[in-house]
């Protein structure tokens, strides 16, 4: 395993793995005795960088979400797991009456909110202390100072230790930021934006924002991040659930433009020239990049999580890097 460092204060910083694993559908679609093997497997192979959320997975039994941190916290306790491993939880998307569909009836980011959620995150997960805890989505009703103070307000009580944010506009993540670097307060220092190989269409509404799509990494952030370097990038869905592998998981319309059928053509070619598989080559080229990317990977078996695994000792030469990066 390979190892990056998240965070400038060494109060507050973490030693990570560069693959991260995503807790999503643990304790739900994924049941206990599988997703504790694969958590297992994890931590075997030196995997140290755990993600979930408070609304994880509410749209699958019409809940309001929790039952991943449940898990996590039940898994950590049955094996021992202590401060080496470090467990990311977000609040924000959580929905205020129990649902199995798509909805814009949550929570939000209020300092009431941030506060009252962090500390059931705690009890779920069964810790002192978040290690790095994300504004989910954004909150547009709520003031952001309100949004920036509440998260800054847990930090100092010493609850949680990192903040990321999730799902926004790059200028709203750089006005966060600069509230809090104004007031001296602790900021946003990761971010968790959908990123792989492919490039995904913005430009077209979506349920939350009439002006796009919120969460989508675009050249916009990739500029943003290369003069922000402490700010730490973690990508999700990377592997656009199972479409680079499988007939039977098409990509979805926001992939349907001239670039995708280049940029599949370089990645079938630099995947047959290494022996790799497409999703092996597709980890190893966001984790070696200019900007590096934490990949957020998902696994529904151990042996899905292998595959990926095996992605962070898999070192693309340039001139296979040039030629994805330059494809489409």
């Amino acid at each position: 395993m390979k190892y990056r460092t998240i965070g400038t204060d060494p109060k507050t910083s973490r030693t990570v793995s560069v693959l991260s694993l995503g807790a999503m559908r643990f304790g739900t679609d994924t049941d206990e005795a599988t997703s504790f093997a694969i958590l297992d497997r994890y931590v075997e192979a030196g995997g140290s960088f755990v993600d979930t959320s408070n609304n994880y997975s509410f749209w699958v039994h019409g809940s309001q979400g929790g039952e991943s941190e449940a898990l996590l916290g039940r898994w950590r306790r049955s094996r021992g797991i202590g401060d080496e491993v470090t467990i990311a939880t977000k609040l924000g998307a959580r929905p205020l009456e129990p649902t199995s569909t798509f909805t814009l009836n949550v929570e939000g980011l209020s300092a009431k909110v941030i506060r009252e959620q962090a500390e059931r995150s705690r009890e779920r997960l069964g810790i002192e202390k978040l290690d790095l805890l994300y504004a989910h989505i954004e909150d547009t009703a709520v003031p952001l100072e309100e949004t920036v103070e509440g998260f800054a307000a847990v930090v100092g009580e010493g609850t949680v230790g990192l903040l990321g944010v999730s799902n926004h506009w790059t200028w709203r993540i750089e006005r966060a930021r600069s509230l809090a670097a104004r007031a001296g307060l602790p900021g946003y220092e990761v971010v968790q934006s959908h990123h792989s190989y492919l490039r995904q269409r913005t430009d077209r509404p979506s349920l939350r924002s009439a002006d796009g799509t919120q969460g989508v990494v675009t050249g916009e952030l990739l500029s943003y991040l290369r003069t922000e370097p402490q700010l730490a990038l973690v990508a999700y869905s990377p592997l656009l659930a199972g479409a680079y592998a499988r007939a039977d998981r098409p990509l979805t319309p926001g992939f349907d433009h001239a670039g995708t059928p280049a940029r599949l053509a370089a990645l079938r070619e630099v995947a047959a020239e290494t022996g790799a598989t497409p999703n092996q080559v597709v980890l190893s080229w966001l984790i070696g990049g200019e900007v590096p990317v934490i990949p957020l990977v998902g696994a529904s078996s151990v042996a899905q999580l292998d595959e990926s695994l095996a992605a962070v000792d898999l070192d693309l030469t340039a001139d296979q890097r040039d030629r994805l990066d330059a494809a489409g």
